[in-house]
């Protein structure tokens, strides 16, 4: 094994893979795992959820998926088992420390004058520096009145998520706030983590409201409208309408990822001819985007209940977040079983909500917000330096190739990129990663690094309009950020031996195996 220690912090998708690929290069790297098992948001979701890609997009390059999960879109406790058979396939549960809560990391450096000088990352542009370390804070979560342990490593990967840990309460002024209402308010992070029988016990034969109009709230008002029926029916309030997709649309648009639809897309380093060809085809992605959005209002009674976006689908797309609507979820709607409520404004009163353009009270026992998470919020916060907390609430693409700061050093980020095939995203970055730790490659100076970042933020905000949060390369443009990926480490970016299928058919992640 190499000397150098590598810290990675938790043991969700992201952590297992930076833990396989870390370790294939010969490193003895440590997990710290907050929790008693590992899948992270996976392990702690309502039991309906599927997956919102097809199982070839999301799956491990060098490990398929059974041959006894036939489903294209698999649930819940098929993925849990799919990554419990990654897991030990590999051998990586030796490496995890369980119920290992990391409190803050710290980086010490020896040259701490000199840090706001340097050119190149750490110093030197390379993984590890003699210049620094990083001291890993961590609470033993059984017995959190125990002393804190220090750990002091040469490198930290941080796989912390962004679907998890710090809940997104929206700010409802304190006098119209959920103080005075006598019911019980849950964030759905909070819903999740139960016990699946005490969950079902929590809301049956409730009036229960569900807050939000993402994946976490569609699933779990269908599933409570499922419980409870017409009887007691579940209120969705929702503020913002995003377009809703099925798995056949899902299907359809992940086979045309290709090399060719990428021409239709500007790039953000693209010379004159690229440029070119994606003014001219251009307007078959707008073409596009109509066509599925008459579709869906065909096929959904979304003008009927409010439920037409005000944004293009494209946009929706462009900024991840695009959502399988479940399967019963019009079924509930047209059985009364849940109710749909569209209000821009959120207020409690002492038996529920006071919505906008209602004179009556909404009166409900339970309210289950599915507002999110404060991702960035989170990931800053584990920061004990105000200089790194600053680095990643500066920006919201702030990380070179998804997961490097051209200002903290000695540090990689894997899970913050968002994509819909999540597999696939944080595995190609855990291969470069891995690489970059084996000294295969330097990075450019941080003025180059910072120049890449402010070109993808603008091109994410070009097509993400109004919706854009952060960097969502891996829907954008997978192909052309896994050819960049590549060609760093040295591979050769075409990975389909004949001209056809390289640059018609869709790339997956066994096209990557071995890279």
């Amino acid at each position: 094994m190499k000397e150098k220690q590598i810290a990675i912090i938790g043991a969700g998708i992201s952590g297992l893979l930076a833990c396989k690929h870390t370790l294939e290069k010969g490193f003895n790297p440590i997990v710290f795992e907050a929790g008693d098992c590992i899948g992270g948001v996976w392990s702690r979701t309502v039991e309906s959820t599927k997956l919102q890609c097809p199982k070839d997009h999301f799956q491990f390059s060098d490990f398929p998926w059974p041959n006894s999960v036939s489903e294209m879109f698999p649930d819940y406790n098929q993925v849990m088992d799919y990554l419990q058979s990654y897991a030990l396939h590999f051998n990586i549960f030796p490496q995890i420390k369980f119920y290992s809560k990391v409190i803050s990391i710290d980086y010490l450096s020896s040259a701490d004058e000199k840090m706001c000088r340097w050119s190149t990352w750490g110093g030197t542009g390379e993984a590890f520096s003699p210049n620094g370390k990083w001291n890993v804070v961590v609470e033993d979560a059984m017995h959190p009145m125990d002393p804190y342990k220090v750990y002091q490593v040469d490198f930290v990967i941080l796989c912390i998520g962004l679907f998890s840990g710090l809940p997104n309460i929206p700010e409802i002024p304190t006098s119209k706030g959920a103080a005075g209402f006598k019911g019980l308010v849950l964030h759905s992070m909070d819903y999740a983590a139960m016990d699946k029988i005490e969950a079902a016990k929590l809301v049956e034969g409730k009036r229960v409201t569900v807050v939000g109009s993402r994946k976490s709230a569609l699933d779990i008002a269908t599933q409570i409208a499922k419980t409870n029926g017409a009887r007691h029916p579940c209120t969705l309030v929702f503020r913002t309408a995003y377009w809703p997709g099925t798995e056949m649309l899902v299907r359809f648009i992940f086979r045309f990822l290709t090399r060719f639809s990428e021409l239709m897309i500007h790039k953000p380093d693209e010379g004159l001819v690229i440029c070119f060809v994606a003014l001219v085809l251009s307007p078959l992605r707008r073409i596009f985007s109509k066509l599925v959005e008459c579709y869906l209002k065909w096929i959904y009674p979304l003008k009927k209940y409010e439920m037409v976006p005000d944004h293009t689908f494209l946009s929706q797309i462009y900024s991840c977040m695009f959502t399988i609507l479940p399967e019963s979820f019009y079924d509930r709607v047209n059985d009364r079983s849940l109710v749909l409520k569209k209000s821009a404004s959120l207020c409690f009163c002492e038996n529920g909500f006071i919505l906008e353009n209602e004179s009556d009270p909404l009166e409900t026992d339970i309210v289950i917000l599915g507002t999110g998470y404060k991702g960035d919020e989170k990931l800053s916060n584990i920061f004990s330096s105000t200089h790194c907390r600053k680095c990643i609430r500066g920006s919201q693409a702030p990380f070179y190739r998804g997961c490097i700061h051209p200002r903290i050093p000695q540090l990689a980020i894997v899970g913050y990129l968002e994509s819909p095939a999540t597999i696939f995203a944080f595995e190609m970055r855990s291969k470069w990663i891995a690489h970059f730790l084996d000294g295969k490659f330097k990075l450019p100076t941080i003025q180059k690094m910072e120049e890449n970042v402010k070109k993808w933020e603008k091109h994410g905000r070009r097509y993400g309009g109004d919706n854009y949060r952060r960097e969502c390369a891996g829907v954008l443009l997978p192909i052309h950020c896994n050819d960049e990926i590549s060609m760093d480490i040295g591979a050769n970016p075409k990975r389909k031996k004949c001209f056809f299928p390289d640059f018609f058919s869709p790339y997956h992640p066994f096209d990557y195996a071995g890279l």
